[in-house]
């Protein structure tokens, strides 16, 4: 099995100590007039300083949040808008109706690896997200002009093509300034975003669905797209001005925020979050595609997505309860308020406990009990209370990301394929989502059952990926592996930490263990 684990190497051991001690006996102190180094600080004013990083930060990417509420919407509203008469405008029968849900992920597919290959090379990433954002909303506010079905499959396609910048570029950005005891619940905030947006577009859809049909002579389904398009422009105009960048270039943070930034990612995993200087542009590619660990994430992940693939049909699920489309609008928002909560909690004990497992599972197995009720019964309430159980499954969702970014820490350009690989390949799950839901018979028994069946392959596929890092701790453990670091990485790793022992680095590197 391929990793960034390797069969220790006394030569490379060697290298790396005196690497480590050439750096210590260099490094300036307060002695000579500079600032003390991060990890000499006074641990009651490197507290103060963290706690003023992190509530910088936090607010900073908070804005993720409202950027992923908005790409979910400029994605989602056409699922809103159907039920206004977009599908007998553009005389869509049911399977071009799915076509034009599924070809968004073919763009969403393509874009991700290169443009996650290209956000971890960059300096500012802020500006590309911002004007993929601007891109996006305009593409978004196209919608509204289709009059066909050839026209809407286009603008999905490049939709989806633009929007594939986002959510692999976030998640990087996080992974590079939150500890992996951080970083679980911090995605939790920012996939809230997407959970919100499964409740707010219900929201803006009743709204501008039931007030701006015919006005100045259009269907109200076209100024949904119209508006939520413009929204989005707005937005990412301040999006480059607010989101950060990386933990060393980033600007509103002082000196000794951004050397605290950088020395908590050593601390977290016992390397620099660099990339060596000697790797070449598909070297992260690479080494994702050797490593097996990435195909069984990928193939979980995909199944986990097809079981997710409702989320595109709530409003049409909710509708089968049978009330009219603005309380079927309505009624669909309160079952993502609940997922919204329990995410949020399910996140932070996952974070508490460095567990992954079963804060995956646990909500998996909420979800197939939701599926069951819906498959079980014509009950309205029943059925209602199921939508809530069905909706509570992204609480595993989210962990499952942050496992991600946990299970290939380094290098950060694996890290960022693994991230966008993972992602892209999954999608091929709301590809195939988009056609499960056309087996309307029975309230959707038939689709429901298939759902179920994803839900117990991606519990499998879980457990299988969790007996492999236990192997590779059980390893770790019994000390027949060592970390493998680029050259000039140890350097920079040795040089953040400023070390009095030679040995320290290696030991924080031997002390790295998956988390299960």
């Amino acid at each position: 099995m391929t990793d960034e684990i390797t069969r220790a190497d006394p030569t490379r051991e060697l290298a790396a100590k005196q690497n480590v001690e050439a750096l210590e006996h260099s490094t300036m102190s307060g002695d000579n007039g500079q600032k003390p180094a991060a990890n000499l600080m006074d641990p009651a004013h490197r507290v103060l300083v963290e706690k003023s990083l992190k509530r910088k930060l936090d607010a900073r990417c908070s804005l993720f949040v409202l950027i992923y509420i908005l790409n979910y919407l400029d994605r989602n509203n056409i699922a809103s808008a159907r039920l206004k008469g977009l599908q007998t405008d553009l005389n869509l029968d049911d399977t071009q109706y799915a076509t034009c849900l599924s070809i968004l992920y073919v763009g969403y597919i393509l874009m991700q690896v290169p443009s996650n290959m290209f956000i971890n090379r960059i300096q500012r990433p802020s500006l590309y997200i911002s004007c993929a954002m601007l891109l996006w909303g305009l593409i978004s506010t196209l919608s509204g002009n289709t009059y066909n079905f050839t026209g809407m499959v286009l603008v999905r396609f490049f939709l989806g093509f633009v929007e594939a910048a986002f959510l692999p570029g976030a998640l990087l950005i996080q992974s590079k300034w939150y500890t992996r005891k951080e970083l679980t619940t911090r995605n939790a905030i920012l996939f809230c975003g997407n959970i919100i947006s499964n409740a707010f577009s219900a929201l803006v859809g009743a709204g501008v669905l039931s007030n701006m049909q015919g006005v100045l002579g259009h269907a109200a389904w076209r100024w949904l797209f119209w508006i939520e398009g413009a929204i989005t422009m707005t937005v990412a105009i301040s999006a480059a001005f607010i989101l950060p960048d990386l933990p060393h270039n980033s600007r509103g943070f002082t000196a000794e925020e951004l050397e605290i930034a950088q020395l908590r990612m050593v601390e977290d995993v016992g390397e620099a979050d660099i990339d060596g200087s000697n790797q070449g542009i598909f070297d992260g590619l690479i080494m994702a595609v050797k490593d097996v660990k990435i195909y069984l994430m990928m193939l979980t992940f995909t199944a986990y997505v097809v079981g997710l693939s409702f989320n595109a049909f709530f409003p049409t699920l909710t509708g089968t309860l049978g009330f009219d489309y603005v309380p079927t609008l309505l009624m669909s928002s309160p079952p993502w308020v609940f997922s919204c909560i329990v995410s949020l909690l399910n996140a932070w004990h996952a974070d508490k406990t460095q567990e992954k497992f079963w804060h995956i599972t646990g909500p998996i197995i909420g979800g197939m009990v939701g599926f069951v009720i819906s498959m079980s019964t014509l009950n309205v309430a029943a059925r209602y209370v199921a939508l809530f159980l069905q909706a509570s499954a992204y609480a595993g969702f989210i962990v499952y990301y942050s496992w991600i970014s946990s299970s290939f820490p380094r290098p950060p350009a694996k890290r960022a394929v693994a991230i966008a690989l993972i992602n892209a390949f999954s999608q091929l799950g709301n590809v195939a989502g988009s056609y499960v839901w056309n087996l309307k018979e029975n309230g959707y028994r038939k689709s429901y059952g298939i759902v179920t069946a994803m839900f117990g392959l991606t519990i499998i596929g879980c457990l299988a990926f969790r007996a492999i890092l236990a192997s590779l701790n059980r390893k770790l453990e019994q000390g027949e592996l060592a970390w493998e670091g680029q050259p000039d990485v140890t350097a920079h790793t040795a040089e953040m930490e400023h070390t009095d022992n030679p040995d320290e680095a290696l030991r924080m590197r031997k002390g790295f263990r998956y988390l299960l």
